[in-house]
């Protein structure tokens, strides 16, 4: 494992990822804000939770990036294509999967059957994080794809 390039690229496509995302809902692709969304797991206070949750974010990126490079070692070598199915594949799984039992996990975002309450008011994404607009899989697929390209094409196998 090459930790260095790891750290790196890790950081890098997180970035990337981020700044993708952001930029989705800047120009109203979504109203999904993932470092939001997170945040207010841990505090009610929105400012705070942008704060917290966006570093939150970025150890849930480095995570993950560890997930793609033991799969670059697991198949002999990294390449752009591989890393960006690799986040085709893991951003299949958010928006299916993840995005749907995020209710069940969040202690402040409403559930699709029984709506908003007093402590439960964040909408929730619902499947394919359609909730937050038609065009949110779209960015979704698009980040994390680029995410994986980014690790990919950079992280360097020892």
């Amino acid at each position: 494992m090459n930790w260095g390039s790891w750290l790196l690229w890790g950081f890098a496509g997180t970035v990337v990822l981020t700044s993708i995302l952001a930029g989705s809902q800047g120009i109203g692709l979504t109203r999904m804000n993932i470092p939001y969304m997170l945040g207010t797991i841990f505090t009610p206070d929105r400012d705070r939770a942008k704060f917290i949750g966006f570093f939150f974010h970025f150890v849930n990126g480095l995570a993950f990036s560890f997930i793609y490079v033991a799969a670059f070692h697991a198949i002999g070598r990294s390449t752009w294509w591989f890393g960006a199915l690799i986040g085709l594949v893991h951003a299949i799984f958010v928006l299916t999967v993840a995005l749907s039992i995020l209710p069940a996990l969040h202690p402040r975002m409403a559930n699709e059957q029984r709506g908003p309450t007093v402590v439960k008011q964040l909408e929730p994404p619902g499947f394919l994080g359609l909730h937050y607009g038609i065009r949110t899989p779209i960015s979704v697929l698009v980040a994390h794809a680029v995410f994986g390209a980014i690790l990919g094409a950079f992280y360097v196998i020892k």
